[in-house]
């Protein structure tokens, strides 16, 4: 596979991730803190490793469940933390990672849901 099919399916696999967080979130349901970081323009793979410490010390709004797999056949199920827009939103207006680019990143999704 060339560099330009590369770069095309990767920004395939980007559009849909966006677009299916930006209709999870616009349901109104609480949503885990990835798909809102992903809905508020934070790409999947910053959102995948920012949001277990953006969750962390915040009470959820929910909890739901996820089976998630294992080695081989095996499944777990695990409790996931939802939030909703409201508490995500607060989250994130104070929240900034020490990477100074991911930072950016935050500071950037704030401004985007202000306006």
């Amino acid at each position: 596979m060339n560099a330009k099919q590369r770069a095309l399916r990767n920004r395939i696999r980007e559009q849909r991730t966006t677009r299916r967080a930006l209709k999870a979130v616009a349901t109104g349901l609480p949503q885990t803190a990835r798909t809102h970081l992903v809905a508020a323009g934070i790409d999947d793979a910053t959102a995948k490793r920012y949001a277990g410490a953006f969750s962390r010390g915040t009470t959820p709004t929910a909890l739901g469940q996820t089976e998630i797999k294992l080695k081989g056949r095996s499944r777990k199920v695990v409790t996931t933390k939802l939030y909703d827009r409201a508490t995500f939103t607060a989250r994130l207006a104070v929240y900034r990672p020490k990477d100074l680019t991911a930072a950016a990143l935050f500071e950037q999704a704030v401004h985007s849901l202000a306006a």
